[in-house]
């Protein structure tokens, strides 16, 4: 991707902080900040919102209940801190979920403290007061992608896209590379699916 006077393209990613992909994927387009000329926008969608009215698995409807303290504490975040401290709040709790594989909540505490942020925060995560903005923020992530697709999405060159799915995050040139590929594809405006069976373990390196 070629910019005029080294201006950065924004690269924009709608996570659920629980989901691991999304979290593999974030730490992919970190790696790309490092070696293409992009800037990296974090967004929230919600697993709890996509799949409330989905006939799931009831094992997986009692992990979502759980799912919704996260990202309601994100989302209260950016609104009173910005996008920039989200992307850091992201990073704070991603680590504590999927690297050190803390509880949620305990996840949440640790990552306003890490931060600074005032520990009250973690009391939104219980109540559903700011869920329309919640669902505002879901909605203009998935709604270009879809119903039946979940996080990560991706939004280069004005067109959305869920994925990458990957199990590990590419470094360096090998990030960018995959990069190259990932952005080609979005300009052409019919492309809509690449997919094999996933048959390897997620690594959280």
């Amino acid at each position: 991707m070629t910019n005029p006077a080294n201006e950065h393209a924004q690269v924009d990613i709608w996570v659920d902080p629980v989901c691991p992909f999304a979290w593999l994927t974030s730490r992919w387009l970190l790696e790309v900040e490092k070696v293409r000329a992009v800037k990296v926008v974090v967004h929230l969608m919600s697993l709890a919102v996509l799949n409330e009215n989905k006939d799931i698995p009831a094992d997986y409807r009692e992990m979502l209940a759980t799912a919704w303290a996260p990202v309601r504490v994100a989302l209260a975040v950016e609104q009173q801190y910005g996008s920039e401290k989200l992307a850091e709040f992201y990073t704070a709790i991603g680590t504590r979920i999927h690297v050190q594989k803390e509880d949620r909540k305990d996840a949440i505490a640790g990552a306003l403290a890490d931060l600074g942020l005032p520990a009250e925060l973690i009391e939104l995560g219980d109540s559903d007061a700011n869920d329309v903005a919640l669902r505002e923020s879901h909605h203009q992530g998935m709604d270009p992608v879809g119903d039946e697709v979940g996080t990560p999405v991706v939004r280069i060159n004005g067109k959305s896209l869920f994925g990458p799915v990957i199990t590990r995050a590419p470094k360096g040139e090998a990030a960018g590379r995959l990069f190259d590929g990932f952005s080609l594809v979005t300009e052409f405006d019919y492309f809509y699916e690449l997919k094999r069976s996933r048959d390897t373990d997620l690594v959280f390196d």
